[in-house]
């Protein structure tokens, strides 16, 4: 345990990052880090949180950063994604780090995430000809918050990264190639975003729309209506549209019918349920209906990705 807290404060030093105020409310299991700077840096970590509390982000010590953390990853027991909520599902948080976010932690809770940061301008230079359909994250006046649902390319990737066997040699070379796929598949995800006018974000806004997200995540067999909400949110309408659009790439219904389909997949994956028991699981009774919903955002039809993964 010395060792790895030695690592943390080692690596946060040389990165930018001010982690000390903050250190005594972790438990850490496990830390590793790479730094490729002045453009990139990487580091790994699992770590149970002894209190509830708050803490915002530090500034890096890469110019115009962006950070890129990769929430509940590697945990790939089995009995760990069975137990897994719906709202703990993997997901990426993409923020500037030259804008603090407040990140929320609840007393108990395992975390497990990658943490990748790299600079606005060094990620303009990689994507060249790509970058005009970036620009909401390039923009180093943009105030933005986003967060993405991790795909089965991403998962393979960060198991990749955060497996135990390592490379004999180049090592530091490996997790960068490493990296930069991770943020490959990410970014091929984030190019298939619905695109809504931009707005500034207020932290009564952030807060408000994690709620509806929390309230959707927690009940995937049974929409919540507009109405309902709305009233969470404490928005109109057109408000609670555009900003859930904006952080979250997708309108409100096709997250929840998103959610729902990766809910069916786990359960048909892990939990080896029929194509029917996992529909009827998360509240279809039509399973022509389901078939189609599951290809629309699985990519296959359920009976497909059963024979593939049992």
């Amino acid at each position: 345990m010395e060792d790895i807290d030695r690592k943390l404060l080692q690596y946060a030093a040389k990165v930018g990052l001010s982690v000390e105020k903050d250190f005594k409310h972790f438990d850490v299991k496990f830390f590793k880090a790479f730094d490729f700077l002045p453009d990139m840096a990487m580091h790994f970590s699992a770590f149970v949180v002894k209190k509830n509390f708050t803490r915002l982000t530090a500034t890096s010590a890469i110019k115009n950063s962006i950070g890129f953390m990769f929430y509940n990853i590697f945990e790939d027991t089995i009995a760990a994604r069975q137990t897994r909520r719906a709202i703990d599902r993997p997901h990426v948080r993409i923020f500037p780090f030259a804008i603090p976010q407040k990140i929320h932690f609840t007393k108990d809770t395992h975390v497990t995430h990658i943490s990748i940061s790299i600079s606005a301008d060094y990620l303009k230079t990689l994507l060249r000809e790509e970058a005009d359909n970036f620009q909401f994250l390039l923009d180093s006046t943009n105030n933005f918050l986003m967060e993405e649902i991790m795909t089965d390319d991403m998962l393979r990737t960060v198991n990749d990264i955060v497996k135990k066997e390592e490379p004999a040699a180049l090592k530091g070379y490996y997790y960068r190639i490493k990296a930069m796929e991770l943020l490959l598949y990410l970014l091929d995800s984030l190019r298939k975003r619905e695109k809504p006018a931009h707005q500034q974000l207020s932290g009564r806004d952030i807060k408000a729309i994690y709620q509806v997200r929390d309230k959707i995540s927690s009940s995937i067999d049974k929409p919540t209506s507009i109405a309902a909400l709305t009233r969470i949110a404490g928005m109109n309408e057109h408000k609670l549209r555009s900003v859930f659009i904006q952080v979250f790439g997708m309108g409100i219904y096709d997250y929840y019918q998103h959610l729902r389909m990766k809910e069916a997949a786990r359960l048909i994956r892990d939990e080896k349920l029929s194509v029917s028991a996992a529909g009827y699981q998360v509240g279809f009774e039509n399973l022509s209906h389901f078939s189609r919903v599951f290809e629309k955002h699985i990519g296959k039809k359920p009976k497909k990705y059963s024979s593939e993964v049992k």
